[in-house]
This record gives structure tokens, sequence and C-alpha cells, in this order.
């Protein structure tokens, strides 16, 4: 294994196709503003290191970057990759995470509108993620322990299993499938709208008119705060601690609660036969 240490790169393709390297205490920035500067490396591990040029890790093969800084103008900084870890490091560029396959992020802070976009096989462990729009069109995901700030979250992903996270977001999983979200915080306006196959476990749900338009949902001992008009044109399974403030045209199946405010039968497009029960009443 070769070592670089403590050298300062800013020209285009500076490591270029860099094989078997430990780069440690590297900077990347400076008046060249070359792009491009670890494209296409095989097996390097990055440790300590500072990022300010775009494009860094294209195609990148079997990598680790671990104690490192991207900052805003590292734009597009890992596309096409695979086989990789990313560590304790605070990433602060656009598009982060395209098309990436095999990522493990770890204790990292994240804040990259459009981030990991048509993923497939992403960890996410320990992390806080700011994102406007967050692994669209991704498959495959594992995620503990995530403090989530966005919109547009997890839309059109398939295979997502996310556990002991708090996700403030507002159109989540729309078009999702095979989705379980497990003692969470899911907060957000429109929540899940054309999803399939979406079970909540011991979650809490805040915000308007959540679950509509669902197939195969599941609610499993969740909670509902501020769940107005929920359920419309879906069909659910759904067992509620506790109260809804109203219940919408249910296409089909049973939600069962403590109390709702207001269960509505308004004028359907199409035939509704799901029932509200009410625990104990």
């Amino acid at each position: 294994m070769n070592l670089i240490e403590n050298k300062t790169y800013d020209e285009e393709r500076a490591l270029y196709h860099l094989v078997d390297t430990t780069v440690k205490g590297c900077t990347f920035a400076g008046p060249a503003d070359g792009e491009s500067v670890l494209k296409e490396c095989r097996n390097i591990f990055v440790e300590d290191c500072s990022f300010s040029l775009r494009y860094p890790l294209w195609h990148a093969k079997t990598f680790s970057l671990t104690r490192s800084s991207m900052d805003e103008l590292t734009r597009a900084s890992i596309w096409y990759a695979n086989h990789g870890t990313i560590t304790d490091s605070d990433i602060r560029g656009i598009k982060c995470l395209r098309e990436c396959e095999d990522i493990r992020v770890s204790g990292c802070q994240i804040v990259s509108p459009e981030f990991g976009w048509k993923c497939q096989g992403i960890t996410v462990d320990d992390s806080q993620i700011e994102s406007e729009y967050i692994f669209l069109d991704s498959k495959d995901l594992t995620i503990r322990h995530l403090q989530m700030k966005g919109k547009y979250s997890f839309q059109y992903t398939e295979n997502v299993t996310i556990k002991d996270s708090n996700l403030d977001t507002k159109d989540a999983f729309w078009h999702s499938k095979n989705v379980t979200v497990e003692n969470s915080v899911v907060k957000g306006e429109y929540l899940a709208w054309f999803s399939d196959g979406l079970t909540l476990i011991n979650c809490k749900i805040i915000g308007t008119q959540p679950l509509c338009y669902c197939k195969n949902l599941t609610l499993i001992n969740c909670t509902m705060e501020d769940t107005d008009l929920s359920f419309e044109y879906s069909d659910v399974k759904a067992d509620i601690r506790g109260s809804i403030l109203s219940v919408k045209n249910p296409k089909s199946g049973t939600i069962t609660a403590d109390s709702v405010g207001e269960i509505i039968h308004d004028d359907p497009v199409m035939e509704c036969t799901g029932t509200v029960v009410i625990r104990n009443g």
C-alpha cells in the first residue's frame, strides 16, 4: 500500500486512476480549480482530507472516506462508485451519491440537495442528513438512527428498511414499494401517497392528509398527530393507539383506533368498503 500524505492538489485529474494507496491529510483545493481529482480510483483509503473541487470520486471502486470534509464547492462528489464507506465525515456539496452501489455511510453530517439518487444497496447509520430530495428512485436501502430533514424524500424507492430514526419531511415515500419503517417519527404532509407495501411499526405519524391512495398499507401499534383526512382511497390494515383527527373514504380494510374525530364518507369516486373500529367502543 502506497502513502500520499500532507499534499495539496488543485489541477485537473490530479490523482487520476490512483490504485492501492492511502491518501492522508491532503487538501484538494486551489486556483487551478481542477475537476475529478480521484476519478477512476481503485482500492484507496482517504483519511483526514479536505475537498473543495468538483467531482472528486467518480467511478471509484473499493474506497473509504474517513474523517474528511467536502465543502459546498464539492459538487456531485461521488457518482457511479461502488463498494465504499463514508465514515465520520462532513459533506456539504450538492448532488452527493448518484448511481452508486454498495456504499455504507456512518457517523456523518451531510447537507446535500438531491442526495442518493438512483442508488442501490446503500446503508446509513448514526448520521444526520439534510436534503430536499433524498434517495429518489433508489433500491435496497438499510437505514438506522438517521436524523433527516428534507422535503420530497424516498420517492420511487423500493425495498427500504428504516429503524430508530426521525424523518422531518414532506411528501415522503410517494410511489414507493416494500418499505418498512420501525420505531421512528415521520413528520410531513401527504405521507406516502401511491405507495405499495408500506409497513409502519411503532411509529409516530404527524401531519395532514397522510396515507392516501395506498396499496397493501399496514400500521402496527402506531400513533397519529394532526392527521386529518387520513387513508383516502387506501387498502389498509391499521392499529392506531390514541386518536385520529379524521378518516376519509378508506377503500378497503380496517382501521382500529381509540377514537376518531370524524369519519367522512363524502362523494367517493370509487367503491369504498373500508371500516373504522373504535376500540372498546
